[in-house]
């Protein structure tokens, strides 16, 4: 699938390390064309099957987008949920849609990564030890 071209993916890839720096948490982006069921559904079958849930704190986040559909969720695993406000996952999609509403895919999906990597740093800060748990690679997902 191609959606991003290589320097968009470098991007993308670039900002989650940048957002990772001062956390233990993790964030991944995972993209296919079609979303088949409910996308927070779907968003959730893809958290497991990344193995977003087994980080060592809990604190994954995924960014989900079915680019053809035009839908998107963002779901965050039991640590990171606890601790953020209730709305908070709702304000960093309004916050990408923005962006996304003028064409900017690319810069919405940053958008919601640096938003979420602040969140992350302020409730699991960043360890000498830490290691990077979950890859920053964009997944792209044929769908089934």
């Amino acid at each position: 699938m191609t959606l991003f071209n290589d320097a968009e993916q470098q991007q993308i890839t670039d900002a989650i390390a940048k957002a990772e720096k001062n956390t233990s948490g993790e964030i991944r982006i995972c993209v296919e064309k079609n979303c088949k069921e409910e996308v927070l559904d779907r968003a959730a079958k893809y958290f497991y099957q990344l193995s977003m849930e087994k980080t060592k704190l809990r604190n994954g986040v995924l960014i989900y987008l079915a680019t053809v559909d035009r839908k998107f969720a963002i779901i965050g695993d039991a640590g990171i949920n606890k601790v953020v406000p209730a709305d908070f996952w709702d304000c960093t999609k309004d916050e990408m849609l923005e962006q996304f509403k003028h064409g900017n895919l690319v810069e919405g999906i940053i958008a919601g990564i640096t938003r979420a990597g602040e969140k992350l740093g302020t409730f699991f800060p960043g360890q000498p030890d830490d290691v990077n748990e979950i890859s920053n690679d964009v997944a792209f997902m044929d769908g089934d």
